[in-house]
Order: C-alpha cells, then structure tokens, then sequence
C-alpha cells in the first residue's frame, strides 16, 4: 500500500504542479477563458489512461496462466524500467520544466484551441500512461483493493497539495520532496523488478523457481506474534517497500544488484548546474 501511495503522490503531484503551470501561464497572459481548454485535454488523457487500463487488463486475463505470468513479468520489468527513468529524468529537468510548458504553451496559443488541448493531453496523457504502467506491474501481484486505496489516497493528497501549491497557501521545497521520494521509489521499483522475475519463474521462461534464500512468508500471521516474528516481518516488508517475502535466490540478487547500481548513480551530483537538484519552487500563482 505504501508503495502504491508513493506512485500515486510523486506521478499525481508531477502531474498537478504541469497543470498549474499551464493554467496560471494563461491566467497571466489574459487568456482565462482558454483555461476550459486545458481542462478538455486533462479529462481526454485520463479517459485515454482509464482505457488502455481496462483493456489491458481484461485482454491478458484471457490468456493461458503461463502467458499471463508472462507478460505480467515482462510490464513488471517495463514498470521497473519507467519508474527509474522518471526519477532520473525529473531530477536533470525540474529545473527547466515550467519554462519549457510556457514556451508549447505559448505556442499553441497561436494555433487555437485544438492546439491548447492537445499540450495538456500529451503533458498529462504521459505521465498518466506511465503511472498506469508501474502500478499494474504492482496491482497485477495482489488479490486485494489495497494497491488502488494505496494509489488513490496519494492522488487525492497530491491533488490537494498542487491545489495549495499554485493558490500560494503553501510552500514546498520541490527539490527535497522529489530526491527524498526518489530514493523511496527506488526501494519500490527493486521491489517491482524483482515481482517480474518472480513470474517470468513462473512462466517458466527463468529457472530457479523453487530456489530460495529464506521465507519470511506465512498467510497467517499478518498480525504481530512473539513466536512467529518472520510472518509478521514478511507482511510488513510486502505491505510497505514491495519485498516479496519469500523471494527466489534469483530474485533477490536482481533485487541487490537493481539497489546498489541505480542507487550508487542517484547520489552522485549532476555534472553540470543545469541538470542539479532543483532549488525550492516558489508557488505557481495565477494572481502574481
């Protein structure tokens, strides 16, 4: 749930601070009326994101069991994949970000509605797919409403929060929620490759299934017992940072190998002052 929450909060307030940005860069230009046209194109790529979702979803639900451990796996690593390259990516061009809209944007307003609509619909239709992505890879591994309560309550929390952020109610340093998030999405993402592994075993298009370090798992024992602490820590793992629990010895060296390569590349400095850390944001208000 935890991790979900994450996705949810970074991918929901990534996409709030982009509308922000091309609301109240119309706002000041005097072109408040074609705000309408940002919201058409928003409501249009999330209706295009609900879709692809659904159908995916029912689409691999009618395969045989090995197909759908299969590409379940293979969305997995692709998730893995996505989240890794959305924190890399927001580091090196948060700083540029809202000069690079204004300038579409800016664009588009010369072009008419259709145009305006359409920014919005790529800005917001790309990080809608890739959310999409990352949590079908962890949804496709539980049984349960967890994951989409998990996702749900970060997308409310970021929606509020880019509300506040843009009327100027509140400040946040964007720069330090973006690295501290950044590292938490790591954790979840080794935890999403390592899922993808473990049902491309299934699958058996990997061996090693029946290899495994230790088991932490134990269906009951989800609440905390004095004589059986591992069920209760692999509950607690699984529920939080993704861990599966009873991991496969091929999963859990993917699993450290992912963690010390892309978490060894994140602490290093950008080389260059335009790729840095961004500093605090000022709030995106329409009125200044």
């Amino acid at each position: 749930m935890l991790g979900n929450f994450l996705i949810g909060l970074r991918e929901g307030l990534e996409a709030s601070l982009v509308i922000s940005i091309l609301v109240a860069y119309l706002v000041k230009t005097g072109r408040r009326r074609d705000v309408r046209y940002i919201w058409v194109g928003v409501g249009s790529a999330i209706t295009l994101v609900v879709l692809a979702f659904t159908i995916i979803t029912i689409a691999v639900d009618q395969l045989p069991f090995r197909w759908q451990e299969g590409v379940g796996g293979s969305l997995s690593i692709i998730a893995a994949a996505l989240v890794t390259w959305m924190i890399f990516w927001m580091r090196r061009t948060a700083r540029g970000l809202k000069k690079e809209l204004e300038g579409e944007l800016e664009s588009a307003v010369l072009l008419g509605a259709g145009a305006i609509t359409l920014v919005a619909f790529l800005t917001v239709g790309r990080e809608g797919l890739e959310t999409a992505a990352i949590l079908y890879a962890t949804i496709a591994n539980s049984y349960t409403a967890t994951p989409f309560i998990g996702a749900f309550s970060g997308f409310v929390v970021a929606a509020v929060l880019g509300y506040l952020i843009y009327r100027g109610a509140v400040k946040v340093n964007l720069g330090k929620f973006f690295t501290v998030t950044g590292y938490l999405l790591i954790i979840v993402a080794a935890g999403v490759l390592a899922y993808g592994v473990h049902d491309l075993q299934e699958a058996r298009f990997l061996p090693g299934l029946g290899d495994k370090p230790f088991d932490l798992s134990d269906p009951g024992a989800a609440t905390w017992n004095p004589q059986n602490p591992g069920g209760w820590m692999g509950t607690l793992l699984k529920g939080t940072i993704n861990f599966q629990p009873d991991p496969t010895w091929l999963q859990a060296m993917v699993w450290v190998v992912y963690l010390a390569i892309v978490l060894s590349l994140y602490r290093r400095k950008p080389k260059s002052p335009s790729a840095s850390t961004p500093a605090p944001v000022e709030p995106v208000n329409a009125s200044s």
